[in-house]
């Protein structure tokens, strides 16, 4: 649930096209997706190498998810393929999550030097060529999905010029993998784009990559130490860990303190907002649902943090959001119009509320930009905010 930052630190530092969409010329794509059902999610897939492909029916290696449990995560893995199978478009965010984001998120993450979380990833990357074109550089994003992030991102890489480097693209799902692959054609960067189909509850590789990035994908990671370990091995020696994910309760629940405060907003809103468009049913009161049940869905995404705070030196953090949530998802937030002064005034209200209760460390953020490398675990050279180790909800 982000936004969707602003045109590269625009395309090399020049900001008209992000002035353009702050003067509404053009709208701002969205950023993060915020998920509250899980038939609604809209995350990254498992992956896994390309020398062990994913098998027709895969199934949990027994050294990484006990016996008793291997149904249950061949069920979900099922459920999670069949899903995303035809998710051509996982972007899909309601108009006032754009408000919100361009109102709150915007000006936040300018700070840091981006406007859009693609512009965030192209940052970061950009930095391990240290400035020398010439330079071969190897990258991989885990839970790649359709891979159109990895697709724009060679393609920012490009008009800066450029050229030695090569983004894989890791999931589980041959059809979003599929999709990459004729939309890296179509956009002309087949080149530098490789495609691996497999599981990043096992992954593991010999090779080295000066960035490894995950978007919106650790959430999804039932193995977390597993793969932590595996990035923490396969990063280069100034190598970066690059990723925008979510950070709260698992299966995306609110915990008891932030849940007090949704339901206060909650009572608020008249009977027909309180219609789930995702999954057509009446809400009159608010409905915490778990949405790991049917899938991967923040299967453990209380534990991201934490163990990345045990595996890796932090270079960057930035953390936000919590209450907010469920109001601007693609459940609820069709319901609220931001052409309506009532309606935005409402989400004013829940965001103040929001960020006074973080600013006071009542709650705890759902949301995280982060940029890691290994060194000396849980450090942190940067933070806007609080740190990592103070975003981590003590259950």
């Amino acid at each position: 649930m982000v936004i969707r930052l602003l045109k590269t630190f625009s395309r090399c530092t020049g900001l008209t096209p992000i002035i353009k969409r702050m003067l509404g010329i053009t709208p701002l794509p969205p950023v993060m997706a915020t998920e509250h059902a899980a038939e609604s999610s809209a995350p990254a897939e498992p992956s896994a190498p390309a020398e062990s492909p994913a098998p027709a029916e895969p199934s949990a290696p027994a050294e990484l998810v006990p016996t008793k449990h291997v149904l249950a995560y061949t069920d979900k893995l099922r459920n999670e393929q069949a899903h995303f199978a035809a998710c051509e478009n996982v972007h899909n965010l309601p108009a006032i999550f754009h408000y919100w984001s361009n109102k709150y998120l915007l000006p936040a993450i300018l700070q840091c030097g981006f406007a859009h979380p693609d512009l965030f990833f192209a940052l970061y990357m950009e930095k391990t060529f240290g400035g020398d074109h010439s330079v071969r550089r190897r990258f991989i994003s885990i839970g790649s999905g359709n891979c159109d992030i990895e697709i724009t991102l060679a393609g920012i890489l490009r008009e800066r010029g450029y050229t030695d480097f090569t983004i894989e693209c890791l999931d589980i799902n041959p059809d979003m993998l599929a999709r990459g692959e004729a939309l890296a054609l179509e956009k002309g960067v087949t080149s530098c784009m490789r495609f691996s189909c497999g599981d990043f509850n096992r992954w593991r590789t010999d090779e080295q990559y000066h960035a490894v990035i995950a978007n919106q994908s650790l959430h999804h990671v039932l193995e977390l130490e597993h793969l932590f370990a595996s990035i923490s091995a396969a990063l280069h020696e100034d190598g970066l860990f690059i990723t925008s994910d979510m950070i709260g309760r698992n299966g995306h629940q609110r915990w008891p303190e932030a849940m007090a405060i949704v339901n206060e907003f909650w009572h608020e809103l008249p009977l027909e907002k309180r219609y789930n468009l995702q999954v057509n049913r009446q809400e009159t009161e608010f409905l915490d649902w778990d949405c790991s049940v049917a899938g991967f869905e923040g299967i453990r995404a209380q534990d991201v943090l934490p163990q990345l705070l045990a595996h890796f030196e932090f270079v960057f953090f930035y953390a936000f959001g919590n209450v907010i949530d469920p109001f601007v998802d693609r459940s609820f937030g069709h319901h609220l119009d931001p052409k309506n002064a009532a309606d935005r005034d409402f989400i004013d209200r829940i965001q103040m509320r929001d960020a006074a209760e973080l600013a006071a460390g009542k709650i705890t953020p759902t949301h995280m930009f982060a940029v890691m490398k290994n060194g000396v675990p849980g450090q942190c050279e940067f933070s806007l905010g609080r740190g990592p180790a103070e975003s981590v909800r003590l259950t």
